[in-house]
């Protein structure tokens, strides 16, 4: 999941702390090398959900030959339950594509979880999550509720989507640091 790397739009807490320019210049930098590195490994398709949509879709930003559809509307929440629910049959993981962590291997060991669960989380942390994945098989329940009410940004992200996902088999992949202020960027950038 990806925004258009524009001043004001991404990477707002951070901003706060090191400017909109120097912000989405960090975004676009660690999103590009995320996608890049993910795209060249065949093992699976990288779609690239972009908003805002339109923009998104026709943006000169994201790395050429890598699919785009858009987000749409709503919360965090909304959107990615979109994503998840439009991806092709079989295993599907979300990620946001600014986590400087996120590699090809991390994105394998979340794969190889979903043979043993209903559905994979990478923590983040701060209490979010930097990854989403469900197998997509025989789910006994649907995405489109899965993040319904959950309150984004904070310490009890992750414990409150977990409570939604009570009855599935959940895994837990790598945990890792996220960039959302500017005190983040020394330690983890």
């Amino acid at each position: 999941m990806v925004k258009e790397p524009r001043p004001g739009r991404v990477k707002t807490r951070l901003a706060r702390g090191i400017g909109t320019v120097a912000a989405a210049r960090w975004f676009r930098g660690t999103a590009l090398r995320v996608i890049a590195g993910l795209a060249r490994d065949r093992r699976w398709q990288v779609r690239l959900a972009v908003s805002p949509d339109r923009e998104g879709l026709r943006s000169c930003v994201w790395p050429r030959g890598v699919a785009r559809q858009p987000q749409g509307g709503g919360d965090l929440g909304a959107r990615m339950a979109r994503a998840l629910r439009s991806a092709p049959p079989g295993p599907v993981v979300v990620i946001g594509a600014d986590v400087p962590g996120v590699t090809p291997a991390r994105i394998a060991d979340a794969f190889a979880a979903l043979r043993r669960a209903d559905a994979v989380f990478g923590p983040a942390e701060d209490g979010g999550f930097w990854l989403v994945g469900l197998k997509r098989i025989r789910a006994p329940a649907s995405p489109r509720r899965m993040f319904e009410g959950v309150r984004w940004s904070r310490e009890s992200t992750l414990a409150e989507t977990l409570q939604r996902f009570a009855g599935l088999r959940v895994r837990r992949c790598s945990t890792l640091a996220d960039v959302d202020e500017a005190a983040d960027l020394p330690r983890r950038a």
